[in-house]
């Protein structure tokens, strides 16, 4: 049935055209397909296999999540079906204007248009027809639909398959016709999981003894070598970067100057959990929301530290707000690609053109990330002081915890006593007078006098503000600086530049005395428990630092002036409070106070906060906790931090994804189109992060084991690895997506280590990798994995097996970045005090693991350029190889393969006595595998022509450059 406002804009078309709805349609039946289309009907249409494609190929463009022209979108169910839809009829063709229109004649009125593309084929028409007859059955795309459990596949060749993984693949290639290839060498083999697991080769000591226990052992050997290679430190910084390149990880800011960022702790952190074994669970739920964990540990925060990776600038004028929203943004998509491998960036301006996630759900995901402390500060605000050595981690998480909650217990009573109305007579009567430019008005609001700027604030502004204390006021405890936005009621959708008050003094002015008298404040509190400024530093000339609202405000923010001892107040006395405001961002925002108000206590509790022994004692004891931490020497690593609840930012849809320009406010939530979170608790971070990692989430488990299935087999299961939607790629083997998704949550319990140990021990992993001829025209690209994979390595693998086969490498774990050599001349940062210093021949940083390279996103390293690295501006789920000639320029005339090449050279020399011995070993060592006589003889041939008696080493130094640039060296 036809949608009441579309039924008659629809009805006076067809009669403007004279078409009439089924007219079409009559003249076409599945008979006027061609013999060959006909018997590929299927017997059963199936919409995510056969329909689901047509619409986003040919209809979504137009009616789709962006444009849904007549209202009507093909990426909804209930835009295209009753009771709400209006273009099909379940179970009846002729009556479903869809049909109408795809066969219609006439150009004004055919779907699509012709200057949209082509019309559908008849085989297409056939099969919507099919299916509506067959009562339109509706499914979600695949990936959004639940993993399913799989049975085994029955096979007939039942002795081949080691693994589970192996039934699957088996099954498809029978089904095609198609035998595996026989088992690479043992030799090979080797090789192969060595770089897959640790990213390094094979020592000759590792494959002689792997080589005695396959003879003794047989196929116990290579399990053995698998759990060695898991066991090995070393396995963790070759899946590092893996993880690093999903996260964007880099030791820059990014945008404007890319100054240095301190995160490498992060960087550690990963290699550390994944090392661990950390179950994928809980790496997923430290990094979404480790700061919200009970209990939590340094690690847990340090983990947070993924979504500090979003990028900065430093440029001078740039709108903090506008970085700090565009941050929040990035977090998003980083999560969606990386956990969920769906694009979810361009739902910020529209629904998507094809999937079924809604603009406004796109901010409800948001309201998790937008409530956090961190702005786009030159300061890397809000960090902790992560231990340099890993075994202080749980002496400092213990310390921070007790430091954490004194502290709390602490403000907790001062908290109490700041936001009690009844403690507090407003003051009347008020003048504001400016030192500078900043002009100052006061008006009467409510019960109190309120003084604000108008117009233009100039910089380094003094506010001297002068009112008369209420009559009957005899002492005074306390004063209450109550800072508020310019407008008040706007700034809390669009936050207004904050406040820093550098200095802040109080004055007595007695009738008659032509001195005001100076009041010792000796304590100021506020409404934050762990600000970033110290609001005593307001009591401090040393520093320009104080209480603030740093750098944005929302809401009014409070601070109390606190006496130890009670002023005596004469009769007829005026207070005179005088806030100095220093601090400006990027020589063009100045953070001064726009408005706000004071009021007084003579309440003698809050002289009572500063003499009452128990909470001297608390302060003591913070005092002590902190100065122990403080001896733990660290390194300030920024994390995520939730701002106060009562200080929360909200969150509303963006128009057109414009943070200027608001619509609705809404709060933390989930696309409907996945299962719901639970209702049980607070949507937060913590709810998220298992919203995750619950069973009932289909993508998660999908991804990741995808994502592990393309770094060893070349392509994923899924070969559109940022895309499991419905632009994407359906899977190769669905079945065993399912299966391993399913197994890797419950039988492996989320581990990396078990996934990875059954994908390398099975028998498709362990098929040779010789290209068949039989297989170039059918699986070009070894989508049936009908043989062992084979591609080039990475741009870390290259440099690192480099660096291990000359004996080079220096192994060591963890550490700041370091910087290797790079050409002269590409070292031009904007920032001057970002320096590349490269450490010396003798220093062990010169030759460590990539993983450990500096990263600046504005100049990539040249290597890792070189071999398809990405800049890491923003989340990589999948590098894209090329194959270009400046990598063997690179691998030729780099510094670092100069250098590998000389003492590869002088590690052959030490290995054997005569020249074809030591190429014999060399070549070994870099393929794994004995030369061949026609190679060791040109190898040989070579040496001669290049050696001389004044040079002995040339000649192998030339023939260590051409093993280290082979082909076969630099893929696996």
């Amino acid at each position: 049935m036809m949608r009441p406002d579309t039924s008659f804009v629809f009805a006076l078309l067809c009669l403007l055209t004279g078409f009439l709805p089924g007219q079409a349609t009559e003249q076409f039946s599945e008979s006027s397909l061609h013999a060959e289309e006909a018997a590929a009907l299927p017997e059963k249409v199936r919409f995510n296999d056969h329909i689901r494609p047509i619409f986003t190929t040919h209809c979504t463009a137009c009616h789709g999540g962006v444009k849904q022209a007549g209202e009507l979108s093909f990426a909804y169910r209930d835009k295209v079906l009753p009771p709400d839809g209006w273009v099909v009829e379940p179970g009846d063709p002729d009556a479903s204007i869809l049909l109408d229109r795809v066969l219609a004649e006439d150009a004004e009125v055919v779907m699509p248009p012709p200057e949209h593309g082509a019309p559908l084929s008849d085989y297409q028409i056939a099969l919507i027809r099919r299916w509506i007859e067959q009562g339109a059955e509706w499914q979600n795309h695949w990936a959004y639909e639940a993993p399913q459990p799989q049975a085994q596949p029955e096979v007939t060749a039942k002795n081949w398959p080691h693994q589970p993984v192996d039934y699957f693949i088996l099954r498809k290639l029978e089904e095609t016709g198609i035998s595996p290839s026989d088992d690479a060498t043992p030799k090979r083999w080797l090789r192969r999981v060595s770089l897959d697991l640790t990213g390094l080769p094979p020592t000759p000591q590792e494959r002689k003894h792997f080589l005695a226990a396959v003879d003794s052992n047989g196929e116990h050997a290579y399990v053995a070598e698998v759990d060695r290679l898991l066991a090995s430190p070393h396995f963790g910084e070759r899946w590092a970067s893996v993880w690093l390149d999903q996260v964007r990880y880099a030791d820059s800011k990014g945008l404007g100057l890319d100054g240095p960022r301190r995160i490498w702790k992060y960087r550690d952190w990963v290699i550390s959990a994944l090392n661990d074994d950390l179950p994928y669970d809980q790496f997923t739920i430290k990094q979404i929301a480790g700061d919200l964990l009970p209990d939590r540990g340094v690690e847990d925060l340090i983990a947070t530290g993924v979504h500090r990776l979003s990028q900065t600038n430093e440029e001078g004028g740039t709108d903090d707000e506008e970085f700090r929203v565009a941050a929040v943004l990035d977090r998003i998509s980083t999560v969606w690609q990386t956990w969920q491998g769906v694009t979810f960036g361009c739902v910020q301006c529209h629904s998507h053109p094809y999937d079924p996630f809604k603009h406004e759900e796109h901010y409800e995901f948001a309201a998790f990330f937008n409530n956090t402390a961190d702005s786009d500060l030159n300061e890397d605000w809000p960090v902790i002081q992560a231990p340099n050595d890993p075994a202080d981690y749980a002496k400092a998480s213990k310390l921070d915890r007790a430091i954490e909650q004194v502290r709390e217990e602490i403000w907790q009573q001062e908290f109490a006593l700041l936001k009690d109305p009844g403690r507090w007579q407003p003051l009347v009567g008020l003048d504001a007078k400016s030192s500078n430019a900043t002009k100052l008005n006061v008006e009467r609001v409510g019960d109190h006098d309120e003084f604000h700027t108008v117009g233009t604030v100039a910089r380094n502004a003094d506010f001297m503000l002068t009112a008369p204390l209420p009559d009957g006021l005899q002492k005074l405890t306390a004063i209450r600086l109550t800072a508020m936005p310019l407008d008040p009621e706007q700034a809390v959708p669009d936050s207004e530049w904050g406040f820093t008050i550098s200095q802040l003094e109080a004055r007595l002015i007695l009738p008659g005395d032509e001195k005001p008298q100076e009041l010792k404040i000796d304590r100021i509190i506020s409404d934050e428990a762990d600000p970033f400024y110290d609001p005593n530093d307001s009591l401090s000339t040393k520093t320009n630092r104080g209480f603030s609202a740093y750098t944005r405000i929302h809401y009014p923010r409070q601070a109390a002036l606190l006496f130890e001892t009670p002023v005596d107040i004469p009769e007829g006395a005026q207070l005179q409070l005088t806030l100095k405001h220093r601090i400006y961002l990027l020589s063009a925002f100045s953070l001064i106070t726009r408005r706000g108000h004071l009021a007084v206590s003579d309440d003698p509790a809050f002289s009572e906060l500063l003499t009452d022994e128990e909470l001297a004692g608390q302060r003591k004891q913070l005092a002590s906790l902190q100065s122990e931490r403080r001896k733990i020497k660290s390194t300030s690593t920024p994390v995520l931090q939730e701002r106060p609840t009562h200080l929360a930012r909200p969150t509303y849809v963006f128009e057109r994804g414009l943070f200027l320009t608001k619509a609705q406010q809404v709060t933390p939530d989930t696309p409907d189109l996945f299962p719901p979170l639970p209702d049980d608790r607070p949507a937060d971070r913590l709810a998220l992060a298992e919203w995750l990692v619950s069973p009932q989430n289909p993508l998660t488990a999908r991804v990741a084991v995808n994502r592990f299935w393309a770094r060893l087999f070349g392509t994923g299961i899924v070969a559109t690895e940022e895309d499991f939607g419905s632009t994407g790629e359906t899977p190769s083997h669905p079945a065993l997506l399912d299966d391993l998704a399913l197994r890797f949550q419950h039988d492996m319990d989320w581990s990396i280590k078990a996934l990875l140990r059954e994908l390398v021990l099975s028998r498709t992993y362990r098929q040779s990798s010789r290209i068949r001829p039989d297989l170039l025209e059918r699986d070009p690209q070894n989508r049936l994995l009908a043989r062992g994979p084979r591609h080039r390595l990475s741009a870390e693998l290259v440099r690192d097996q480099a660096l291990a086969v000359s004996g080079l490498l220096d192994d060591s774990l963890y550490g700041p970045p370091v910087h290797p050599p790079i050409p002269d001349g590409v070292w031009k940062p904007f920032y001057g005090g970002d320096k590349w210093e490269t450490p010396g021949v003798d220093n062990g940083n010169r030759y460590r693991r990539s993983i450990y390279t500096y990263t600046k996103r504005s100049i990539p390293y040249p290597m890792f350029a070189a071999f398809d690295a990405p800049s890491r501006e923003f989340c990589t789920p999948r590098r894209l190889d090329s194959n270009t000639p400046i990598q063997a320029l690179m691998t030729l005339n780099d510094t670092t393969f100069a250098e590998c090449s000389a003492a590869f050279a002088k590690r052959m020399q030490e290995m054997a006595d005569s020249p074809r011995d030591q190429i014999h070993e060399g070549f070994l060592l870099v393929t794994c595998r004995d030369p061949k006589p026609s190679e060791l003889a040109a190898l040989l041939e070579l040496h001669d022509v290049r050696g001389s008696d004044d040079n002995p080493t040339a000649g192998l130094e030339a023939v260590a450059h051409v093993l280290l640039n082979l082909d076969e060296f630099l893929t696996k």
